[in-house]
């Protein structure tokens, strides 16, 4: 039987959630209708891929066996018809650029203008992500090349290089007490309900400043997947989050505040790729970004913590 590349889009997406709910919405189609595409997939396949409960979803062996390797023919599928959209326009190439939140700030665009000026009949898509994905599509091959924020989950197929260091502060709504305060500390901030984000444990940490807390457990407010949620969160008061220095700049609006944090380390922004994708448009991308990061003194560029 035919293996339809629908199924393994729909397999991969409650395989990254492992939720049948979420991962319906995030695919604009019904529950039920999402489960009865798994079922006829796993029909196809021969094999479970995942035990199901009524609380909870795991991926069985098999289907943790063909996750990668979905993720790839997805990915390939969707460079083929990149290619083909870029030959029609008569264009050579095609690269997708993915990036969480405002990616590398004002260097953005000026990484983008250095490729640009290397490589103008390139055809370059930037693509935004959930806080459910760090990587910026560059696990699952949805990226060609992304801007991440260390930390990351260990992956000895990527490779990442710094572009620029700024601070953490605090986005709080200006009604809070603390939005007065020129600066805090976290502990201050210790009895604070938290805006946390959805994501790996080691992303969802760092943002929530674990280790600053002294061992402290955080208090959960909200729970957040994208930066729209997050400062809608916090305008509602829900609770406080911390957040990179340059959202200020970006996300700055009528009832926000945002305050400087005292002893808090900073958030590096990086340009990832994969070690087994590295093309060669790949490549110069990541070159153009290292020049822009050089003409910038020389190392990541340094942005105030306000």
């Amino acid at each position: 039987m035919e293996l339809d590349l629908r199924l393994l889009r729909y397999f991969v997406a409650v395989a990254q959630d492992l939720h049948f709910g979420r991962a319906a919405a995030r695919l604009h189609i019904s529950q039920p209708a999402l489960s009865v595409q798994i079922r006829k997939l796993e029909h196809v396949l021969g094999v479970e891929v995942f035990r199901r409960t009524s609380r909870h979803v795991e991926l069985t062996p098999a289907g943790q066996a063909i996750l990668a390797e979905a993720s790839r023919t997805l990915a390939a599928a969707e460079r083929t018809m990149a290619v083909a959209r870029s030959a029609a326009r008569g264009k050579p190439g095609h690269l997708t650029v993915g990036f969480v939140a405002n990616a590398v700030a004002e260097l953005t665009p000026v990484i983008l203008e250095e490729f640009g000026r290397r490589h103008p009949h390139v055809d370059i898509q930037m693509k935004q992500f959930a806080f459910a994905d760090p990587l910026a599509g560059l696990g699952n091959g949805d990226a060609d090349v992304a801007f991440v924020r260390p930390p990351l989950r260990p992956d000895p197929a990527i490779e990442w290089c710094p572009v620029l260091d700024e601070g953490r502060v605090l986005i709080l709504s200006e009604r809070h007490p603390l939005a007065q305060y020129p600066a805090v500390t976290v502990e201050m901030l210790i009895n604070e309900p938290f805006v946390a984000r959805r994501a790996p444990d080691e992303w969802r940490d760092f943002w929530l400043g674990v280790d600053h807390r002294d061992g402290h457990a955080v208090r959960i407010g909200a729970e957040v997947s994208t930066v729209d949620e997050c400062l809608e969160a916090v305008l509602t008061g829900q609770g406080v989050a911390f957040t990179q220095s340059s959202s200020q700049r970006y996300y700055s609006r009528p009832g926000l505040a945002f305050v400087a944090v005292k002893g808090l380390s900073g958030s590096t922004a990086a340009v990832a790729w994969r070690r087994d994708a590295a093309t060669p448009l790949v490549n110069e991308f990541v070159s153009a970004a290292q020049n822009v990061c050089r003409c910038h003194n020389g190392a990541p560029t340094q942005f105030p913590l306000r």
